[in-house]
């Protein structure tokens, strides 16, 4: 603290007590998951560890299927928004045409509307689909990202225009310059965005538990809520297993690629 001033040591101490806020609740689930029901409200540091929860929570609830259902939801996901956001990105950087400005302005506008708004609208247009209870009538109105569209657009407007120069004298097409010159140079963006979308979609809630009725499409975080339902009996330590089945992968990725995270987001700020 040598050489700090009083505000910058104030300041210090309040991150450092916000920060221990924001993680208590999953350091309690850490704890409850781990200890027998008797002791998921005393901490005493001698109580026996035990397992036992997350075996209770895997044979009470398919949470193996309903983990595999997010992970092809959040890849379907992921993989539609980069080639759809990358594409009208593309053509929003680096063309001109008659109403460019007007559907630029239409899809920022996205960004002002929270889903839950059109969840009725969404859910009658999938019903005429027959696509209502499905992984992909779940993914199917978030495909195209106003949100990814408008930070690739930036990324690529960022690039210099001597290198797409170059790329053409080389005889690159059009699809040739994008994939050779302006997506390398956005790889920053392209994993920003991605970490966003994942845990995103990962998290969301709403949405799915409205579209969605059978197992074989719930997603973790619907057939946690499924499990976690008064009805179905509270058992904090069991919960808190479950809860933690539902997370461990985002945690684990994030504590294996924390730098690679950070840098990411740092470089693709806005400009």
């Amino acid at each position: 603290m040598k050489g700090r001033s009083f505000i910058e040591i104030l300041e210090i101490l309040a991150a450092w007590f916000l920060a221990f806020l924001w993680i208590l609740p999953l350091l309690y689930a850490f704890w409850a998951a781990f200890h027998a029901s008797e002791h998921s409200i005393h901490f005493n540091l001698l109580a026996p560890l035990t397992l036992e929860n997350f075996r209770e929570a895997l044979s009470q609830a398919p949470f193996l299927r309903y983990g595999f259902n997010t992970f092809v939801l959040v890849t379907m996901l992921l993989a539609a928004q980069l080639i759809v956001g990358t594409l009208a990105a593309y053509a929003f950087a680096r063309f001109q045409f008659a109403g460019s400005n007007v559907a630029f302005a239409l899809v920022l506008v996205q960004l002002m509307i929270t889903p839950e708004i059109l969840i009725v609208e969404n859910y009658g247009t999938l019903a005429n689909l027959g696509l209502v209870d499905t992984i992909l009538g779940i993914g199917l109105p978030y495909m195209a990202s106003a949100f990814g569209i408008f930070l690739l657009r930036q990324a690529f407007k960022s690039v210099p225009k001597e290198l797409e120069e170059a790329a053409r004298l080389e005889g690159c097409g059009l699809f040739g310059i994008l994939m050779r010159v302006y997506v390398p140079l956005a790889r920053p963006t392209y994993l920003a965005y991605g970490l966003v979308s994942i845990s995103h979609h990962w998290n969301n809630f709403l949405w799915p538990l409205v579209i969605t009725n059978s197992v074989e499409t719930r997603p973790l975080t619907v057939g946690l809520g499924v499990f976690a339902s008064p009805e179905s009996g509270v058992d904090w330590s069991i919960i808190s297993a479950a809860t933690l089945l539902s997370v461990a992968p985002l945690l684990i990725a994030f504590l294996l690629f924390q730098r690679q995270f950070v840098q990411s987001f740092m470089y693709a700020g806005i400009k």
